[in-house]
């Protein structure tokens, strides 16, 4: 028959072997709630992105815009002073770029852009590469297939993708 001083310590010592383990597993979990909330937030981010560049198409400010976008939706843990560069390019249907024409953007500096009616906003942006301005770009028609059967066939010619890789 076991004395009762000797369960308690036995117990106490599978606590000490336990709770390392135990704790681990559970750091290790919140630790991938946060990554996949960082990556979650950057696909939408770029997805949104993308869906207001496409739209914007050949409108003066529409990569202002985009850049806005990205400062306004990035949110903890993944933040806009993060971002080193923001490229918009003429993509395939899967995001590959097309040709050499690229507009970077480096997030260093100011740009201000302007837009109808005297409005300005001021962004924490560069443009650095300048070869694919928003005047050579198409603009997008978005329709729906009844709209298709009402209007009659439309061509896209181009798609616009943005790709981010934050720095973790």
């Amino acid at each position: 028959m076991a004395r009762e001083g000797t369960d308690r310590g036995q117990a106490l010592i599978e606590f000490a072997i336990v709770l390392p383990i135990f704790l681990l597993l559970i750091f290790g979990l919140v630790e991938f709630g946060v990554l996949l909330n960082a990556a979650s937030t950057v696909n939408f981010v770029s997805r949104a992105a993308a869906l207001l560049a496409a739209e914007g198409g050949k409108t003066e400010g529409t990569d202002c815009q985009v850049l806005r976008a990205i400062e306004r939706d990035l949110t903890p843990p993944t933040t806009p002073s993060r971002v080193a560069r923001v490229e918009i390019y003429w993509s395939d249907s899967n995001g590959n770029q097309i040709g050499s024409s690229v507009q970077s953007y480096d997030r260093t500096g100011s740009l201000t852009c302007s837009y109808g009616g005297g409005a300005s906003v001021t962004i924490p942006y560069t443009l650095t590469t300048d070869d694919y301005p928003e005047s050579d770009r198409c603009d997008a028609q978005w329709v729906t297939t009844f709209g298709k059967f009402i209007a009659g066939s439309i061509t896209f010619q181009r798609s616009t993708a943005v790709r981010e890789e934050p720095t973790l």
